[in-house]
């Protein structure tokens, strides 16, 4: 399940950073309100995927599909350019990210804090 919160959360990101676009330098109210709750609600759901994924790996992949779908749909959507160095690069982002998914482990190992770290961290 923490997959598809993390995916959730990538696709959110990538709703925001195109969102940007439209907010105006926040100046419009009704995209800065769905920018900045598309932005809380991806950090809640990548902070859920990160109890069990590895945080480099949830950090990565949440960075990269932002990466990816905001470069794909600035193309679409306000003309970006297409080059195929472009390209190539953006293909070489998603052979990373297909990586950190096979290499962060056959199922969702328990990576939460071990309970001496967790009772050192309440103390600070």
């Amino acid at each position: 399940m923490a997959w598809v919160y993390l995916v959730l959360a990538g696709l959110l990101e990538v709703c925001w950073a195109v969102g940007l676009k439209y907010t105006d330098g926040f100046t419009k109210p009704i995209p800065s309100l769905l920018t900045g709750t598309a932005i809380v609600l991806s950090m809640v759901l990548l902070s859920i995927a990160a109890r069990t994924l590895p945080i480099g790996t949830a950090y990565g992949v949440w960075v990269g599909i932002g990466a990816v779908g905001a470069a794909v749909l600035g193309m679409w959507l306000f003309d970006e350019p297409r080059t195929p160095g472009r390209l190539f690069f953006l293909m070489l982002m998603i052979i990373a990210l297909v990586g950190l998914k096979l290499t962060s482990g056959a199922a969702e190992a328990d990576t939460s804090i071990p309970a001496d770290t967790a009772s050192h961290n309440e103390a600070h």
